[in-house]
């Protein structure tokens, strides 16, 4: 039939031309190179923060010293040399893809340079003990890594820069969570909302290049284990998962709020201190961070993914979350990722966020007794992550991976959808509205 493709003739076009498979070649070569530098900045990061626990058990008043000091030289050191590895990173990768960016302007917020910066940036924040993340940024990195692939390709080559952007932030995603599924999902709902055909194959080449580096570094196994909720029915979750589902919802919709304030700046004194001097105002929010770290015996700082994996650990096995602070716990990350984020040193919010909620999910099966606290410890990290980032899709896929818990899939999703609906209604999508405000500035 006329239209029909021809096997042959598309045979010969696919395999003749050694260019494009050179181009192939290059592009795999940078997947994988993505993939190490997620996974070496992991290690780094985990180091940093290993280090630091080590300096606040030599003796409890460390941190109020080391913190604020490391804290302080970090903003320095990044307004001086790469500002551009400021913020989250996701904010930079969106300005970056934004069609408005002119094409010079993007090594401003993804570059190899910027990469290096940013992994520095984050592990010493960790080094300082701040409550950040390492996730968001892992997105710059792995992005700014791909985009130098650019140079390799040949002049007539298809791939974008564009595609080379979004397949590094997807890779790093699922690289940085070791969740494939969470990196496509990521990066249809958050980087682009509409992949063309061969950028959906690019990026599903680099997800699968870097994450399998990731697995080879790291082991193929879930980040916190099995969830065990088979025998849970939607019936029992109803109650406590609607508290956990509305309690994500709006903490996740203030501290979203609360990190957009900060960066935009407001007319009050604190703002306009930091504004006048933001070395100092960095250090003052590190002293804070460390009380936190004091009064929570270093619980409430970090990424916060061995307190979340003590809590699961615990609940799995029907014993009381012994580490676990009720409600205490809970405030006090919540303040100490507000403040690190306001500091302004490098880093994510993912982590934290995952942390938060799993602590609210912890608080609501401490409150009301409920012997479900796996899997509401699980709807609170899916519910939090929802709505700080407004993306629920996104955040149910990665929870579900992290957790393997298959088996609640569809309550999973109710609490993502029902936290990002509430949070809607309180902050504006932080991401986004932080791209758009960085156009601005221009």
């Amino acid at each position: 039939m006329k239209g029909e493709p021809d096997f042959l003739h598309n045979l010969r076009s696919e395999m003749g031309d050694g260019r494009q498979w050179l181009d192939r070649v290059v592009v795999i070569a940078y997947a994988v190179l993505a993939g190490l530098a997620v996974v070496g900045f992991t290690l780094l990061a985990d180091a940093a923060f290993g280090l630091y626990q080590s300096l606040r058990g030599a003796a409890w008043w460390t941190p109020l010293l080391w913190t604020p000091l490391l804290t302080a030289a970090v903003v320095w050191a990044i307004r001086r040399w790469a500002p551009g590895a400021a913020g989250s990173g996701v904010p930079q990768l969106l300005t970056a893809l934004a069609p408005e960016t002119p094409v010079g302007e993007r090594s401003r917020f993804i570059s190899l340079k910027l990469s290096i910066a940013k992994i520095l940036a984050v592990s010493g924040g960790l080094l300082a003990g701040l409550s950040i993340g390492r996730q968001g940024p892992s997105v710059q990195v792995a992005a700014g890594v791909m985009l130098h692939a650019r140079r390799w390709l040949s002049p007539r080559s298809d791939i974008s820069d564009r595609e080379l952007m979004v397949a590094g932030g997807a890779a790093g995603i699922a690289a940085a969570f070791n969740t494939p599924l969470g990196g496509i999902v990521f990066a249809i709902e958050e980087l682009s909302r509409r992949l063309q055909e061969r950028s959906s194959g690019l990026m599903l080449a680099a997800i699968v290049v870097a994450g399998l580096v990731a697995v080879s570094a790291f082991g193929n196994l879930s980040y916190f284990g099995r969830v065990r909720a088979e025998s849970v029915s939607w019936w029992n979750l109803l109650a406590p998962g609607t508290l956990v589902a509305l309690g994500c919802g709006l903490l996740g919709g203030l501290l979203s709020r609360l990190m957009l304030a900060s960066f935009t700046g407001l007319p009050d004194r604190f703002c306009a201190y930091r504004r006048k001097r933001p070395v100092t105002f960095s250090a003052l929010c590190g002293f804070a961070v460390a009380v936190i770290a004091v009064v929570s015996d270093g619980a409430a700082v970090g990424v916060g993914h061995q307190h979340t994996h003590t809590l699961l650990d615990q609940a799995a096995a029907g014993a009381a979350a012994q580490t676990h602070q009720p409600l205490l716990f809970t405030g006090l990350k919540f303040i100490a990722s507000w403040l690190s984020a306001w500091a302004g040193v490098p880093g994510g919010i993912f982590g934290p966020s995952l942390s938060i909620g799993a602590g609210l999910g912890a608080d609501v099966a401490w409150l009301l007794d409920s012997p479900h606290g796996a899997a509401l410890i699980a709807l609170g990290m899916c519910g939090f992550l929802a709505a700080v980032t407004q993306t629920p899709i996104t955040a149910m896929i990665i929870v579900m991976e992290m957790t393997d818990g298959h088996s609640m899939v569809l309550s999973l999703m109710a609490c993502a959808l029902v936290a990002s609906l509430l949070s809607r209604m309180i902050s504006r999508p932080l991401y986004s509205t932080m791209s758009a405000l960085m156009m601005r500035r221009w």
